[in-house]
């Protein structure tokens, strides 16, 4: 008798055993291979985590964060929590893609592209030494915001920072440089300098200032540079406050904090506790004259706040989109676009513990 399947089964034949162990074997090489890949390969990524939050009516490292003399000072309580953005990764030291991973899945983190960080001509040191640079500024910043508010007079030193080679103003003005006029006009800012910069139409310029305390008068023949007259050097600007108003706080760079400074610094000149008691936190950057700006990092800065247990967070107006569906449980957030803003905010807080009635972030 014969089968109308024919002499063969449609089965595939069974492998011998050695092949199927060489399969296996293949199988667990490149699973080996992916896991020691993802551990250990770079990826051209950082993290961007929930830092540790400070209160700037507290201490850091047992010193006082804000030290006030020259005027009368106050105690408070309560908390005006500062924000900080931890970023795990930099040139030559990047997360594994399992830490890339692992960052994907974390709500309160955040993974940016190595350049967006570290741009591609600056190192470390670079980024590290421009953030403390922003830092301290924001320190003189939040300072006159303050002082502003509370009727304080105050005025300006305008100084060189540096002098580029080949510029109009290269081995005449030095580092350090104090400037007091330019072309007979008094130079109480950058803007007046470049002004009286602008009224010479190119001829030389006599400046006036001091260098390392003594007098100093040079002369210095502007130059057409981006369309405008320039001498060349990089200005800055110092505050001359007529109180003492020192700012510690140790590894933290940036210019994010300005705000919070600033209520931290007219809290402790002004009788009473700001804050009711109550733990509030924030950002934002701060000028002058009192106009918030926005920060990196909010969505981190939000968890942080979390962690740090305030109930309350200020967030600058521009940020809202940002903030719009990323607030984690028990924060209620204020949007904030001025110094006064941002009082009136505490304020509020701190008497009727509700933010009923404030401006918050909403969707477009």
């Amino acid at each position: 008798m014969t089968s109308d399947l024919g002499p063969y089964f449609d089965e595939p034949s069974a492998q011998p055993p050695k092949k199927r162990r060489w399969v296996g074997f293949a199988l667990i090489g490149i699973f080996v291979a992916g896991v020691i890949t993802a551990t250990y390969l770079p990826a051209p990524y950082v993290i961007e985590s929930p830092g540790p939050a400070f209160n700037v009516l507290g201490s850091d490292q047992k010193e006082p964060i804000i030290t006030v003399s020259g005027a009368k000072t106050y105690p408070t309580s309560g908390a005006l929590d500062l924000l900080t953005v931890n970023v795990l990764g930099s040139p030559g030291a990047t997360p594994t893609w399992l830490q890339i991973f692992t960052a994907w899945l974390d709500r309160s983190s955040v993974v940016e592209p190595l350049d967006a960080i570290f741009p591609p001509n600056q190192n470390a040191s670079d980024v590290e030494r421009q953030n403390a640079l922003m830092f301290s500024d924001s320190q003189q910043q939040a300072t006159a915001a303050a002082l502003k508010e509370l009727g304080y007079q105050y005025n300006y030193r305008v100084y060189v920072d540096s002098v580029p080679k080949g510029t109009p103003a290269a081995g005449i003005l030095k580092p350090g440089d104090f400037i007091e006029t330019a072309a007979g006009k008094t130079v109480n800012g950058v803007a007046a300098l470049r002004a009286a910069v602008q009224t010479t139409k190119g001829q030389p310029v006599v400046i006036t200032g001091t260098r390392n305390g003594k007098p100093l008068s040079v002369t210095v023949k502007p130059r057409v540079l981006a369309g405008v007259y320039k001498i060349g050097a990089f200005i800055g600007t110092k505050f001359v406050f007529p109180i003492d108003v020192s700012l510690r706080l140790a590894d933290v760079g940036g210019p994010s904090g300005g705000t919070m400074f600033a209520l931290g610094i007219y809290d402790t000149l002004t009788p009473g506790s700001l804050t009711g008691g109550q733990m509030i936190a924030g950002t934002g950057t701060i000028d002058e004259s009192g106009k918030v700006g926005p920060i990196g990092g909010i969505r981190q800065k939000l968890y942080g706040a979390q962690r740090a247990g305030a109930a309350w967070f200020l967030a600058p107006a521009e940020n809202c989109s940002e903030v719009v569906g990323h607030v984690p449980g028990g924060i209620q957030v204020v949007s904030i676009k001025t110094f006064s803003d941002a009082l009136t905010a505490v304020k509020q807080i701190a008497a009727k513990h509700s933010v009923s009635g404030l401006p918050t972030c909403q969707a477009e």
